[in-house]
């Protein structure tokens, strides 16, 4: 299924997707803490991905461009921002050092948030990684 024009101008406004408020609620059940540190970075990502559909994939919060784009959910001791690449995290392996990191994911906690910059750079590159896929 292509895109036509009015889809990007469409997804520009927030919040994106026929979805969006599935993202909404799961974050209205967070603790003040948890929810605030996910509305920035589900902001951050918007912003750096305007183009991509927000929803639910097993049960958290995920942004889709071209396929899955990235994820981000809490759990009981911390927030959680899937990359869900492992190939981005290594390529960003330096900048990720003092994280919390699995293959695909960093942990933090909800006093000490991902950086806009970081978090930007890790879509950024995600999109990079789906388009030369040809996910759609």
């Amino acid at each position: 299924m292509s895109r036509t024009a009015t889809k990007p101008a469409k997804a520009a406004v927030a919040p994106t997707g026929a979805h969006a408020d599935e993202i909404d609620a799961y974050l209205a059940k967070l603790p003040a803490d948890k929810r605030a540190a996910l509305e920035a970075l589900r902001r951050t990502i918007r912003a750096s991905a305007p183009e991509a559909l927000e929803g639910l994939s097993y049960q958290i919060p995920t942004f889709r461009y071209r396929g899955g784009l990235v994820s981000f959910g809490a759990a009981s001791k911390h927030c959680a921002f899937y990359v869900m690449s492992p190939a981005v995290m290594e390529a960003h392996r330096d900048e990720l050092a003092g994280y919390d990191t699995t293959k695909g994911a960093i942990r933090f906690s909800a006093d000490q948030p991902l950086p806009a910059a970081l978090v930007k750079k890790l879509v950024v590159a995600r999109m990079k990684e789906n388009r030369a896929r040809g996910s759609r």
